[in-house]
Formats: C-alpha cells, sequence, structure tokens
C-alpha cells in the first residue's frame, strides 16, 4: 500500500496535527507486521527470516531508488546549490538512516522560514525499516524463550511493555519545551513505543479477523463487540480531536500526548479486525472509501499510488527477472523495430535521469555557491514566536523616568542595586526559557522578576527564537528593527542584549556583516542608553554554533566595549556551569534558566549601581 506523507511542514491551518498521521502509521505498520510474523511462526513453527527481508527490500527499495535518482537529477539540473549537502543525505536515505543523519547534522525539520530539504521526509521511512531490521530478531528470540517456557505467545506483552514504556520515557525526558523537537520527533529511540503498541495489539490480538464469528460456528459476543465500538470510537474522537488541537510545538504531544495517539490507534484497530463491529463496517462502507479516496488529490498521494502501481508492484512479481529472461532470450540483439516509441522514450528518460543522478553525486557537477537565506537558524534551528512581556513594579511616586531615583526604588520595595528604572530585554531562544512559565513555574524566579528585585520598575522583555542582530526572517524580526521599533514606541531605559549565538554562527557561515559591524548597530539603535551585553558560550566543538565561534563573539564585544562609555558585557560565558546545558549543547534546563535569570540581573546591578560606576567593560553576576 503507498506510504503517508508525513505533512509536518505542509499543513492545512485548520489541522495543526496534521504531523501526527505518521504515528498512526507507525502504530498500524507495527500490528501488521507483528500479526505477519506471529502468523507465520504459528503457521510453520518458524519465522523465515531472510524471506521476510527480502520481500520488504522488494517492497520498498525500487520506489526509494527511483525517487532518490529523479530528485538527484533534478537538484543537479535546477537546484545545485543544494548539491553538497544533497550527497551526504542520499547515502544515509539508502542505508535506511536519515533520520539520525538529520539529528547528527542539528537539523530542523521544522525550520519555518527555510525551503525544506528534499528528502527530509524519509526519516519516517528510516524508522519503520529501522524497526523492520531489528523487531523480527527480538521478535523471534521472544517466541523461542515462550516456547522453552511453554508460555502464551500474549506473555510477550510484558517484555515489549517495558520497551515501550522506555521509549515514551525517552521521549518525555529528551523534550525541552521552547526549543526544536525534532530529536525526539525524529529519534528511533523515542518513536519505537507508535510500533510497539501495534505490535502489543498484534500479540493480544491474534486472528483478530477471525474472531467476529469464532470460528464461523458462533455468534460474535455482544459484550465484545460493544466494548470494541466503544474504544474504536473513543480512538477516532481522540485522534480528530489531537489532529484538530496539537501541533508540532505542543508539548503535550511530546508529554504522553503522541502515546495517547498511538493506544487511541490501536483502538480503532481493534475495532476495525472485528468483522462484527459496527465500527470496522463503517470504516469499510464503500461510499466512504470512494469518498476519501477522492479527497486525495495532494501530488504526494499521486505519486506514492504510481509508484506502487509502475514500480513496486510489477517488482515485487517478478518484473526484473521477467525482463532479464527477455534479454537473455533475444541474446543481446533486441529487435529495433518492434521496439515502442513509448517504450524507447521511457527507456531514454531513464537514461538520462540516471547519468545527469550520478554525475551529481559524483561532483563532476559542481554545486552552485548561492546567496544563503535568512540566517544558519533559518536553515536548521527552530524559530519561536516573539515573547513580549511588559512588568511594572508599583511606584507610589509616579515617576517613570529612566534616570536613578533612590526613594523611588525603595518605594517599589526593592532593594536599591541599580540605577536602571526600566530595563529592556532582547533575547534569542537561549533567553526563551528565561520568560517560560514550562522552565520557571514560579513567576518570582523569571527574569522580569529578577529585575524588579535588583530596582527596575518597569521591564519589557522581547525575546524570539532565532532571532540575530541582522538576518531577517519571514514574520520575524531581527535584534536592530526589535529595538527600534521599542524606541519609537516611547522606551527609554537600559538595554540588556542577549544576543550573539545565532550572529557568531551566520558569520562563521559566510555573511559578509562581521561581528563588530552588528554589535556597532545595536549600540547605535540604543542611542546611548546604557546597554549591557550577555556574553555567549557553546558545548559544541563543531559546526557554526561550536565554542570557537562563541569565543569570536565574546572577544568582537571585549574590542568594541572601550568605544562606548555606556556599555558593559557580562560575562555568562565564565560564570555558566556544564551541567547547567541540556543534551543540544547550547540552551538550558530548568536550573540553568533559574540562576540565568538571577544572574543577569545581579550583573546589570553591577554594570550600572544605583551609585559609583563600574570599573572596567566586562562584569560579573
Amino acid at each position: 500500500m503507498p506510504r503517508p506523507v508525513d505533512s509536518g511542514q505542509q499543513q492545512f491551518a485548520w489541522a495543526p496535527g496534521g504531523l501526527l498521521g505518521v504515528g498512526v502509521f507507525f502504530t498500524l505498520s507495527g500490528f501488521l507486521i507483528t500479526s505477519i510474523l506471529i502468523s507465520q511462526w504459528a503457521r510453520l513453527g518458524g519465522i523465515k527470516l531472510g524471506d521476510f527481508w527480502l520481500h520488504r527490500a522488494r517492497r520498498l527499495l525500487p520506489a526509494l531508488f527511483v525517487m532518490l535518482a529523479v530528485v538527484t537529477a533534478w537538484v543537479t539540473v535546477a537546484d545545485r546549490a543544494r548539491l553538497d549537502s544533497l550527497r551526504t543525505a542520499v547515502g544515509a536515505a539508502a542505508a535506511y538512516f536519515s533520520n539520525w543523519y538529520i539529528i547528527a547534522r542539528n537539523q530542523s525539520y521544522f525550520a519555518r522560514f527555510a525551503p525544506p530539504a528534499p528528502l527530509d521526509h524519509l526519516w519516517s521511512l528510516a524508522v519503520e525499516e529501522q524497526f523492520y531490521l531489528l523487531w523480527p530478531l527480538l521478535l523471534v528470540a521472544g517466541l523461542i524463550a515462550a516456547r522453552k517456557l511453554r508460555a502464551a505467545t500474549r506473555w510477550l506483552i510484558v517484555p515489549t511493555g517495558i520497551l515501550t514504556a522506555a521509549s515514551a520515557y525517552a521521549m518525555l525526558t529528551l523534550y525541552h519545551p521552547g526549543l526544536d523537537p525534532t530529536r525526539v520527533y525524529e529519534g528511533t529511540d523515542t518513536r519505537a513505543f507508535g510500533l510497539l503498541i501495534g505490535a502489543m495489539l498484534a500479540m493480544a490480538w491474534p486472528k483478530g479477523a477471525e474472531r467476529g464469528t469464532d470460528s464461523a460456528t458462533r455468534p460474535a459476543s455482544r459484550w465484545m463487540r460493544v466494548l470494541l465500538d466503544a474504544a474504536g470510537l473513543a480512538g477516532l474522537a481522540a485522534i480528530g480531536l489531537m489532529i484538530w488541537r496539537v501541533g508540532q510545538y505542543s508539548p503535550f504531544a511530546y508529554r504522553g500526548g503522541l502515546v495517547l495517539l498511538s493506544v487511541a490507534t490501536a483502538a480503532v484497530v481493534a475495532a476495525t479486525a472485528y468483522p462484527a463491529s459496527i465500527v470496522g463496517r463503517a470504516l469499510g462502507w464503500r461510499p466512504l472509501r470512494l469518498l476519501l479516496a477522492g479527497l486525495q488529490i495532494a501530488a504526494s498521494i499521486l505519486l506514492a499510488a504510481l509508484s506502487w502501481q509502475l514500480i513496486e508492484e510489477p517488482i515485487r512479481h517478478g518484473a526484473i527477472g521477467r525482463a532479464w529472461a527477455r534479454v537473455r532470450a533475444a541474446a543481446w540483439r533486441p529487435n529495433l523495430g518492434q521496439i515502442k516509441l513509448a517504450s524507447l522514450a521511457a527507456g531514454a528518460g531513464t537514461v538520462a535521469v540516471m547519468v545527469v543522478a550520478v554525475a551529481g553525486l559524483s561532483g563532476a557537477v559542481r554545486a552552485k555557491a548561492g546567496a544563503r537565506v535568512g540566517s544558519v537558524a533559518s536553515q536548521g534551528g527552530l524559530q519561536l514566536p516573539i515573547t513580549r512581556t511588559v512588568v511594572k513594579a508599583p511606584n507610589k511616586h509616579g515617576n517613570r523616568s529612566a534616570g536613578p531615583s533612590p526613594a523611588a526604588s525603595a518605594a517599589a520595595g526593592g532593594q536599591l542595586r541599580t540605577s536602571c528604572r526600566a530595563v529592556a530585554h532582547l533575547g534569542d531562544s537561549t533567553s526563551d526559557g528565561l520568560v517560560s512559565p514550562s522552565y520557571l513555574p514560579k513567576p518570582a524566579e523569571r527574569i522580569a522578576a529578577q529585575y524588579t528585585d535588583v530596582g527596575a520598575q518597569s521591564v519589557i522583555t522581547d525575546i524570539s527564537g532565532a532571532r540575530s542582530v541582522v538576518e531577517v526572517l519571514p514574520g520575524q524580526v531581527n535584534g536592530y528593527d526589535a529595538a527600534r521599533n521599542l524606541i519609537r514606541g516611547g522606551f527609554r531605559g537600559c538595554w540588556v542584549i542577549a544576543l550573539g549565538t545565532n550572529d557568531t554562527a551566520d558569520v562563521a557561515a559566510g555573511s559578509n556583516v562581521g561581528l563588530a559591524t552588528r554589535i556597532n548597530q545595536m549600540m547605535k539603535a540604543a542611542g546611548g542608553e546604557p546597554v549591557m551585553w550577555v556574553n555567549v558560550r557553546s558545548l559544541l566543538s563543531s559546526g557554526p554554533y561550536a565554542e570557537a565561534n562563541m569565543l569570536r563573539w565574546d572577544q568582537a564585544l571585549v574590542e568594541v566595549c572601550p568605544k562606548y562609555p555606556n556599555m558593559r558585557v557580562y560575562n555568562w560565558a565564565a560564570e555558566v556551569r556544564t551541567k547547567w546545558y541540556i543534551s543540544d549543547g547550547i540552551h538550558f534546563t530548568s536550573l540553568g534558566y533559574k540562576h540565568r535569570a538571577q544572574m543577569i540581573a545581579e550583573a546589570l546591578a553591577r554594570a550600572f549601581p544605583a551609585t559609583g560606576h563600574a570599573s572596567g567593560c566586562l562584569v560579573s553576576s
């Protein structure tokens, strides 16, 4: 059957959870594959793994190789700027390793502002194929153990359930709100539960289709039918509700939502496999099937159907062998007069595609150096919506000037430590956790409260993932324009600029706007008001976001600082602890954000104290 296409990047506005269709397919696939294997074990007393894997290869490899050849040829001719990255992606796709390839390269499947990579959609096929390779081995081992222990096949549900729980727990622990979810969305370890839930259903429900009449001798149990119908209807409702309400950035999806989706799918499959059920008969109603087929107008569905009819099915039924036999029978001397024009055109087109594809992959055609789109973050990172907060501390004197006022600050109830009465915090995704209830549930621990604790009376935070000073991403505002917009809105006060992570990555990737130029632009935008920069650090050793590039940014801040009497640099890089980072080496845990909020606020008080002056450009918390 044609495989569904993950709609994670093209969705209907009314169905943000269109990408959940892959989760539904995983559970269905786990059920069908496990049913086939268990049925063969019951009939033959064993499983022919070689035949199983050969059947899978005939089913999937021909269409995959044709698609890779066509895509490679197209990119070689029409989009050579992508050739370098495509060459390695083709190898990962052919080896069914696309999901780990995307994860290892820190690419984002959900990047909103870059065109999707041509092979990114193969991640789900990679997960499926990895399951096809490993699961039969585990299942055979379990079946052998069950036979030796004289236990029923259903007892395998227990170890399978343990594996399912481990996979779901991996997703729960690896997911961090506000950060790109590609790792947990595409990892085989974090998505295995969907396949395994389908497998458990196959173990608990062997030959489900034969139970409707109980070997055709007894009528179906009424209570069983009612129970299955209720479960099936509840499952359909849950799937529909999640597709309507749960999107790729929804924390619920990764905190049990996808598990719920798999359970709901299993309920629908169980009801459908029971012929006496109303759900099974409704879903099998011919007019409904025709209606659904009529709605499948997407090009991807059409291409999948053509692939099935013209490539997969013929090869599964020996088309290659028959063609080879005809060639041998003709003694390598085909009669050109009997070759049809359509066959000749198809052959010539196939040869042309292969020649162009090989030229592109071999390096005979060089990748075109094209203009970069947006920033490095737009090509691989997560672009978050802007998070803005405005907090005003009580002010008994009704005075909102930007200058120092010890009396007013004391009246605000906070210890007098900074001369900054108004603070604007501009940040990228490394600041997102500073204002996020998901990371800091207690409002007193968030950055706005920390600023008021050191004497600020009004706080504005303007935070947007993937933000840099210069690069402009569609639907987003860069750091310079964000500052100008606040000034046009009447802001006067101190600036805390927690940018630079994406800037130095963009420069490392080839931006022609240098580090010092970016810093000077922001200082110009501040118009002489006090500015404290928060420098950066990374735990990565390679790529645009490597620590070596972060050090260049930090050095640029120190070199530019003496030019501006109103500029200070908080040396966060010297104070942050490695254990505060999450696995991506750039962002932080809840504990890390808690310390970051407090330390930035304290550094601001030392950078611009209520009395006296900070000595030097670098300040600590």
